[in-house]
C-alpha cells in the first residue's frame, strides 16, 4: 500500500479525525486551535462548507506543522489542485473514484477514499489510496470491520466514519480500526470553540482509554 508519512504519523499520535462540516472561515482558527490543544492532529473541512478553501488556508497558517489539514467531500479530480494551492495536505472522499485518487496523488496529497466493501477497498488501494475510509460506518459496524480485517490486514489503515460517538471508539479499535472520523458529535455549525473543546476532550479521553486497554 501507499504510505503518506505525515498522514500516518498524525494518525499514530491521535487517530481521531475532526470533520468540520459547515465551518465558516471566520471561526476556523478558534475551532482549529481548540481541537489541536485537545490533542487532534487531523482536521478535515468538507468542500460543501462555506468557502472551504479559505478555511483550509486559515487552519494551515494558524496550526503547527504536525497537524494535517485537508478537505472532505471531494468529488471532482480538479478540486485536488485547488486544495493543494490552499495549503491542504489531505483529500477525503465519500466514494472511491480512481480519477480523484490519482489527481490527489499527482498533487502530492494524502488520499482517503470512501469504501463500503472489500472489493472497493482493494480497488482504491490499487489506485493509490493511503488510508481507507470505511463509510458509512453505522451500516457496517465493528462486526463488519472485524470481517474486513481478515483480508485487509495491517499495515493497511482503515478509518470508520459515520455515526461515531465516544462509546463507539473501544469496539471499533478492538475490531481493528486505525482511527475514526468524527462528524456532528464533535462539531455542528454554530458550536463555540468552548463547546468543541469539551466534545473533543470526551473523544480523546475515550480514545486514550481504549488504546491503553488494547
Amino acid at each position: 500500500m501507499n504510505i503518506h508519512l505525515p498522514f500516518h504519523q498524525a494518525l499514530s499520535e491521535c487517530g481521531l479525525i475532526a470533520i468540520l462540516r459547515g465551518l465558516r472561515p471566520e471561526e476556523a482558527i478558534a475551532i482549529g486551535r481548540a481541537l489541536y490543544d485537545t490533542g487532534f492532529r487531523v482536521i478535515e473541512v468538507p468542500l460543501n462548507s462555506p468557502d472551504p478553501l479559505r478555511s483550509i488556508r486559515a487552519l494551515r497558517d494558524a496550526l503547527p506543522a504536525d497537524c494535517l489539514i485537508g478537505a472532505g467531500t471531494v468529488l471532482q479530480p480538479e478540486s485536488c489542485a485547488e486544495i493543494a494551492d490552499a495549503g491542504g495536505e489531505l483529500v477525503v472522499m465519500p466514494h472511491s473514484d480512481p480519477a480523484v485518487i490519482r489527481a490527489a496523488k499527482a498533487a502530492g496529497l494524502a488520499c482517503a477514499p470512501g469504501v463500503a466493501t472489500p472489493t472497493e477497498a482493494f480497488a482504491a488501494l490499487a489506485a493509490g489510496a493511503d488510508v481507507l475510509k470505511m463509510f458509512p460506518a453505522e451500516a457496517l459496524g465493528p462486526v463488519g470491520l472485524k470481517a474486513w480485517r481478515a483480508v485487509l490486514t495491517p499495515p493497511i489503515a482503515i478509518v470508520p466514519v459515520g455515526g461515531i460517538v465516544p462509546a463507539s471508539i473501544a469496539p471499533y479499535l478492538a475490531a481493528g480500526a486505525t482511527g475514526l472520523g468524527l462528524g456532528s458529535a464533535l462539531y455542528r455549525p454554530g458550536d463555540t470553540p468552548e463547546q468543541v473543546a469539551t466534545q473533543a476532550a470526551a473523544f480523546v479521553q475515550a480514545w486514550r482509554a481504549a488504546r491503553s486497554s488494547t
